[in-house]
């Protein structure tokens, strides 16, 4: 018998964990969740108390990419909400 053939199917048809593993894998990614909001949301606050970018212009460029793309662990409303507001912080600074 296969190895994919021995695990059993979730709902949605995708094999679940063994051994409760899924739940286990369920918390992980709530927690990852959890570190990446605070994170984003520091990124916010930095960018919101500046008067100009407080970032060196690597570190600025890179929050630049890769701010959008780490908000897509989270709900799609609070992820969007935090796209558009730290487009607007950059905005902001960049005319400064």
């Amino acid at each position: 018998m296969a190895k994919a053939d021995s695990l059993e199917t979730s709902r949605r048809g995708q094999p679940e964990l063994p051994g409760g593993a899924a739940a286990a894998a369920a918390a992980a990614a709530a927690a990852d969740a959890g570190r990446m909001r605070e994170l984003l949301h520091g990124l916010l606050a930095e960018a919101r108390a500046a008067q100009r970018i407080p970032w060196p212009p690597v570190n600025a460029e890179l929050y630049r990419v890769l701010f959008p793309e780490l908000t897509f662990c989270l709900p799609e409303e609070e992820a969007a909400w935090l796209r558009r507001e730290f487009a607007a912080e950059l905005a902001r600074l960049e005319a400064a």
